[in-house]
């Protein structure tokens, strides 16, 4: 049985434009929550080898160091991770000093450090600024060389389509899927202090290269049926379309399990990694079925007019 997705592209036209306005008024409006990376500053991981003290205890007692925007996180079973702002050797110093006081309350033996030291990165503000304008530039030359690859790929392709409208196409639907992935982390940044950092980036490059390689399954099949069609064009893209969707679904039902799992048991450390996949991948999911080979139709139509 084939599915009319072709003959209903209105629906997923809408759905689509709905979502992407929603999505980019969340990141106008609310921006992104830069992590250190982007604004510079430090991470602080350490491991309490006895019972670990509270995260109300810890901002308490480092409150008036002045860390600055300081984020307190249980990391696993014993660890703790800690972001803040304003970094000096002195502030580090004493910031591990003071959690050892906590996990050794009116201890006289000093030398016993129950705070175990796993990791320490500081960023300036020039290289997370600088870190900002190469994620940004990636993005960018990646949609371009995508482009010109689907209108190299699909040159021979003329009619009723021309190529470079197939590369017009999968940028539009890449670009659909990045606003949105982008906007739902605006909205988690707002609500639940989400940030992002340079996992993010390669998270978003990935979903980028995910779509894609989805559009151009469909994309290819396209290709292959236009010669031997007995159908229109619409006919023939929702045909291929059809031929493929058991393919694509599934391929990323069992990308999404393993993604699931890994938000889900993952430490800390990946779980905003996997959610940004997560979010790109079924999204790119459904810009491969409803929006770029539906927007192929359309140029078709518009074409005839």
């Amino acid at each position: 049985m084939d599915f009319r997705i072709i003959q209903k592209r209105g629906i997923w036209l809408s759905i689509s434009t709905a979502m992407f306005i929603i999505f980019g008024l969340a990141i106008i409006v609310w921006g992104l929550k830069f992590g250190i990376d982007f604004t510079g500053g430090s991470i602080l991981e350490v491991k309490f080898n006895k019972n670990r003290t509270e995260v109300t205890a810890i901002q308490a007692k480092l409150n008036d160091l002045n860390l600055g925007s300081l984020t307190v996180q249980p990391v696993g079973e014993s660890n703790i991770s800690l972001r803040f702002q304003n970094s000096t050797k002195e502030k580090h110093d004493e910031t591990i000093k003071r959690l050892n006081e906590l996990a050794n309350p009116g201890a006289k033996d000093k030398e016993q450090n129950l705070v175990e030291e796993l990791r320490y990165d500081s960023v300036g503000p020039s290289i997370g600024a600088e870190l900002k304008s190469k994620a940004v530039n990636a993005i960018f030359w990646v949609f371009i060389m995508i482009v010109i690859y689907i209108s190299i790929a699909f040159h021979k392709v003329s009619k009723p389509v021309a190529s470079w409208k197939y590369g017009i196409s999968a940028l539009l639907a890449m670009f659909h899927d990045v606003i949105i992935t982008i906007g739902v982390f605006a909205v988690l940044g707002k609500y639940f202090g989400v940030e992002i950092n340079t996992p993010f980036v390669a998270a978003v490059l990935t979903v980028l290269g995910y779509s894609i390689h989805d559009t151009i399954v469909v994309f290819d099949r396209i290709r292959e049926n236009l010669p031997k069609s007995d159908k229109d064009f619409e006919g023939t893209v929702n045909a291929s379309l059809n031929q493929t969707l058991g393919r694509s679904i599934n391929t990323s039902l069992t990308v999404l399990l393993t993604l699931v799992a890994i938000i889900i048991f993952g430490g800390e450390s990946v779980r905003s990694f996997a959610l940004a996949l997560t979010v790109g991948i079924f999204i790119g999911t459904y810009s491969s079925i409803f929006v770029a080979s539906p927007l192929l139709v359309v140029w078709e139509k518009i074409g005839k007019k």
